[in-house]
């Protein structure tokens, strides 16, 4: 028989494969990248050959080479530069549309039937370099974001024999990532990429899921843990009982999610749209009228179409149309790369212009688990460790949340356990067990009232203090009636997250922070204190339905958006009703990615500050490209109609700025400082 692969490594210390090993290698990328490629390349090639046949033809004019020799040369050039914009203005053209493309061409064929093919040869290698360059930087922002698509090895180590929890496979067969299985068991080896979504059965390492969630630091994993698709293991070999299939995982809906992103316009993206076909309309219609009051005018006939044609040029609405694109494609890619996937641009545009957000309490603001806080022993022959253990004997077989906490505690001090049986649970109340010595109960003060007389006052003083504090309390006793006692008062809490309270400083004096919770205004008002905020600002003790109405009421009250951050999961219905919806932790849940506008991989609330940042500065570069645009076109066409323009210097000025406002959305790629300033 075989040995176990995991034992063999633990004991030979060879622990990866080699470098070159095909199994690692990742998965192919969507041919959609490829084709950026080879349309940039060819788009390359054909400005070449243009601007070799200018110059060529610019040469040759000077010499005593025949005329027709010239005009082939000229066409040739005329081909290579005008062939990419014909193919596309003839494919809107049956569609319907009028595009830029055709403007371009248009105005390159009326600068040469006016004796000026030099300056239509000019236009057309220059709109060629453009499109060249704006293809080869918006690649760079697709390429940046579909490179989620790469991390996925095409290939998983799955154990034969192994399945659930069992990880005692002898054999590893080589399989297809597309044919894993829910519940095979699969191995993975130190520096190898993770393959799929899963828990690991055996063995620790460190794993770096930066390229999920966003997270910067390498987590520690050991058996329960759960692991994603396209992280990285880094140190231990480790096995994983897949729990999704894997054209579900985190990784795979990650990659939907951008892809539909990339489809979904901004209204800014969708008014540029607009306005650029009924422009372009606008141009040619102009440009006709335009020659023909010029002609009326007495101007020559040639110098009327070369100022035709220098219109059509200048008042090309190139820049405007890409001005959003440019922006809000590069912000996509951006937030991607910090583990922030935003559901299209009109969500990232929103987001922007939000002026208040609205937090979830429970598992959003704190981490969703609750902690053993206290520990209050009311009479003298009990320890701490003595009152943990007897309470932990009691919960050890409940499955609810203030249980696991308490049993939880107890093994973190290694206290010896011995549970007890035929526990009684007292739903609403807490749970009792009779032994043969005795009767022990542990819960709530309704609970205690069953067992005992009227609780003494240092007791109630106890308890209300633990409630102030925003705490839940609970009463361990022994005995009945007269021979009842209480024996200590533990209390548990769901602690703030991490970081929460910086992150919260961070938004805070950008827009109003209100906090949504089902918990009672104790709770709440104790949690508002520790994360900072305002005491006026905290709704409680609401139903769902109460919270779809107060995100009504604060979208009816403020001017701008409203945002909500929530699990993705109790919290759809408010989701759905704010203006922007945020999914917090959303690597691990499904309905978080289907419910919200913005998924946020990592549980770090600091990210959102960077999210924010990002959208106000996509927003501010939109407006910023749309006024340059519109204000370089304005004066060049007042200049073309009231002045003499060369054509020459039009085409300089249109493709100029369509390129300078193509840079300026691509500073969005570039990640900004991260201040994190702590309020305390």
């Amino acid at each position: 028989m075989a040995t176990s692969p995991v034992t063999s490594q633990r004991s030979s210390g060879q622990h990866g494969l080699e470098p070159d090993d095909p199994r690692h290698k990742p998965i192919a990328t969507h041919s959609a990248s490829d084709e950026d490629k080879r349309e940039v390349v060819i788009g390359a090639v054909l400005t070449l050959i243009t601007l070799l046949g200018m110059i060529t033809a610019m040469v040759l004019t000077s010499s005593s080479v025949q005329r027709a020799w010239i005009i082939g040369i000229y066409g040739v050039t005329f081909v290579a530069g005008g062939l990419p914009a014909l193919v596309k203005a003839s494919g809107e053209l049956r569609q319907g549309k009028l595009d830029i493309d055709l403007l371009m061409v248009l105005a390159a064929l009326a600068a040469a039937a006016v004796g000026q093919a030099r300056d239509g040869a000019f236009l057309l290698f220059l709109f060629s370099l453009a499109n060249v360059l704006e293809h080869a930087a918006m690649g760079n922002t697709k390429r940046a974001v579909s490179a989620l698509m790469k991390l996925r090895p095409e290939q998983a180590e799955v154990l034969a024999n192994a399945q659930g929890d069992d990880a005692s496979g002898d054999d590893i067969v080589i399989t297809p990532i597309d044919q894993v299985q829910v519940e095979d068991v699969v191995l993975v080896r130190p520096g190898a990429t993770i393959p799929v979504d899963g828990e690991v059965l055996t063995g620790e390492s460190a794993v770096d899921q930066a390229a999920v969630t966003g997270e910067s630091v390498p987590v520690d994993k050991q058996p329960g843990d759960n692991v994603f698709a396209g992280t990285l293991n880094q140190q231990g070999a480790l096995t994983v009982r897949v729990t999704k299939p894997p054209q579900s995982s985190t990784l795979a809906r990650m990659i939907n999610l951008v892809t539909e992103a990339q489809s979904q316009r901004a209204p800014s993206q969708r008014f540029s749209d607009w306005f650029g076909q009924r422009y372009t309309v606008a141009v040619l219609v102009g440009s006709a009228l335009a020659l023909g009051l010029l002609l009326l005018s007495g101007l020559p006939r040639q110098d009327a179409f070369y100022k035709a044609a220098t219109l059509l040029v200048v008042a090309s609405p190139c820049a405007i149309v890409i001005s959003v694109p440019a922006a809000m494609l590069s912000a996509l890619a951006a937030a991607a790369r910090q583990g922030m996937l935003f559901k299209g641009g009109a969500a990232l545009e929103d987001f922007g212009n939000v002026s208040v957000i609205a937090f979830d309490k429970t598992g959003t603001l704190t981490t969703g688990q609750l902690e053993l806080t206290d520990i209050i022993s009311q009479v003298s022959d009990l320890s701490e460790d003595d009152v943990l253990r007897l309470a932990a004997n009691i919960e050890t077989h409940s499955e609810h949340p203030i249980a696991k906490s308490i049993v939880r505690a107890a093994q973190a001090r290694s206290l010896a356990l011995t549970p007890f049986d035929n526990i009684q649970a007292q739903p609403g109340y807490g749970l009792s067990v009779t032994t043969s010595e005795d009767v022990y109960w542990l819960g709530n003060a309704r609970l205690a009232g069953q067992f005992v007389a009227p609780l003494a006052d240092d007791v109630k003083a106890c308890l209300a203090r633990l409630e102030q504090r925003g705490s839940t309390p609970l009463i361990l006793g022994q005995g009945e009636a007269r021979d009842a006692r209480v024996l200590a008062v533990l209390a548990v809490a769901d602690s703030p997250r991490p970081q929460v309270r910086d992150a919260l400083y961070q938004l805070h004096h950008k827009q109003r922070l209100v906090m949504l919770t089902g918990d009672n205004s104790h709770v709440a008002n104790a949690v508002a204190s520790q994360v900072g905020l305002a005491l006026k600002d905290v709704y409680a003790n609401l139903l769902p339905d109460e919270k779809v109405a107060c995100i009504r009421e604060l979208l009816a009250q403020t001017k701008g958006k409203v945002a909500f951050v929530g699990d993705g999961v109790n919290d759809a219905a408010a989701l759905a009703a704010s203006d922007v919806g945020i999914a917090m932790g959303a690597a691990g849940s499904d309905a978080a990615l289907e419910a919200a506008d913005v998924a946020l991989l990592a549980d770090d609330l600091r990210v959102l500050a960077s999210a924010q940042q990002l959208a106000r500065r996509a927003n501010r570069v939109v407006r910023q490209n749309l006024v340059f645009a519109i204000g370089i076109m304005l004066v060049m066409v007042v200049l073309t109609l009231a002045g003499n323009l060369p054509l020459p210097l039009g085409v300089i000025g249109h493709e100029g700025g369509t390129l300078l406002v193509v840079a300026n959305g691509l500073r969005l790629l570039i990640p900004t400082a991260r201040v994190i300033t702590s309020s305390a």
